[in-house]
This record gives C-alpha cells, structure tokens and sequence, in this order.
C-alpha cells in the first residue's frame, strides 16, 4: 500500500475502483509528467448518492462531502494511469464545478473538500491553484463535478 492510500485509510476513506466513463472519454490521460483527470463526479458504487443543486436539493455540507468523494475519484483514475500514488510530485491545479441554485454563492466552501482532502492526504504537494465555478447542471444532475492535474515523478 502506497503513502498516500496508508493516509487515506487513517483518515477512514479508501480509495474506490475508478469509476466508469459515462460517454467517450478516458477517466484520465498522462502527457509527459502531466497527469490530467477527466471531471470526476461523485460517484459511489457505480451511482450518485444524490442529485440536485447545491443551495436547494443538496446543502452545502453535503455538497463539500460528494466533492471530496469526486476528489478520491480523481486519485482513482491518476493511479489507474501511474499505479503508485506515491509518485504525485505536486497537485498542479483543481477545478470544481457546482452545480448551484440561482441564490448559492458558496462554490469555494464546496470545493475546499476536495483541497482540504488532497492536503491531508499529499501534504504540500497537495497544495493547488483552483478555480470553483457555479454552473446550471452537471452531467447526470450530479451536484459537483471535479478534475485535478498532476505532476509526477518519473518511474
């Protein structure tokens, strides 16, 4: 078991199987030492454990927890292309989407469970550029969609 996933299971999270594209498209894809992710929505065994938008269906809370799901995602799919998390030299940039009722002005406070989480787990190579954007809908009404870009190192 790699660092990374050692400190995942401290913190009582396990890292899923990645989860299955639902159109055409690789979960994710490394070019040089860059890995890039494919947004990853919160999908839990195979489905979402909620729909809605944040600000209305889903509270902000519950929105922070499904983004840091879409986070253990992402680290998902970039071991699926690297196969050892220990080789994240630095998470380069997260970009989280909301999907957010007309009034819901909190995208950062949702996001932060994914950079509070990629901190925990990765210390200061987990600390990130980011942007958090609101948006109307997400693929499958998911409330928050996540795509991370990594540097790694060399096998």
């Amino acid at each position: 078991m790699s660092q990374v996933e050692s400190k995942l299971a401290e913190l009582g999270l396990a890292l899923p199987p990645v989860a299955a594209p639902v159109a055409a498209y690789v979960p994710a894809v490394q070019s040089g030492e860059f890995v890039f992710t494919s947004g990853q929505l919160p999908v839990v065994g195979g489905k979402l454990p909620t729909t809605g938008k944040v600000g209305a269906e889903v509270s902000p809370e519950e929105a922070k927890e499904l983004a840091q799901t879409c986070a253990l995602n992402a680290l998902a799919a970039v071991k699926s292309v690297i196969g050892d998390l220990d080789r994240i030299e630095r998470v380069v940039k997260v970009v989280g989407f909301v999907a957010s009722a007309p009034d819901f002005h909190g995208q950062p406070a949702v996001i932060n469970g994914v950079s509070e989480l990629l901190g925990q787990v990765l210390g200061e190579a987990g600390v990130h550029a980011r942007s958090a954007v609101g948006v109307a809908v997400l693929p499958l009404d998911a409330p928050v969609e996540v795509e991370i870009q990594v540097r790694v190192k060399n096998a």
